[in-house]
């Protein structure tokens, strides 16, 4: 069986709200939900450290967001992994492709991810992406710019 989420963390990984601010945009996004049954799956989500947040399955490609070229997932998946062993202090890497300095958060990921210490998820939301109008709502509630990732596991 496989799982969907619905996924919104705040655009700077390291970033967390307060506890009031966190319930605001939670309670936003279950306005935004299309019935009981998706609301009962949303959780509002702290981390100790940053944290991949990774769209699944839905994964298709990386590109490179300074030139545009295609990042090989083994050199991706590498930076990731030294980045991990080492707790996330940075997320800085060297793209090989046009050799510039950008953050593994920045890439373009062809579905959305990120990496984040906070979360808002919602499991089986019963819906698709949140529109511009509402995402823009969820970040006011939150007072912090937010991404958000639909995961397929």
């Amino acid at each position: 069986m496989s799982d969907n989420y619905l996924t919104v963390i705040p655009t700077d990984p390291y970033w967390q709200p307060g506890r009031d601010a966190a319930d605001r945009a939670a309670a936003a996004l279950s306005r935004m939900l299309p019935d009981d049954d998706a609301r009962r799956g949303l959780e509002a989500k702290w981390n100790d450290g940053v944290e991949m947040v990774w769209c699944g399955s839905n994964l298709e490609r990386i590109l490179c967001p300074r030139c545009g070229a295609e990042c090989a997932p083994d050199w991706w998946a590498e930076s990731v992994s030294q980045r991990y062993d080492e707790g996330f202090p940075t997320l800085v890497v060297t793209v090989p492709c046009c050799d510039g300095e950008t953050s593994l958060n920045e890439l373009a990921y062809d579905w959305p991810m990120g990496f984040a210490r906070f979360r808002i998820e919602v499991l089986y939301p019963n819906r698709s992406w949140l529109t511009d109008e509402e995402l823009a709502t969820l970040t006011d509630a939150l007072g912090h710019p937010l991404r958000q990732i639909l995961i397929h596991i």
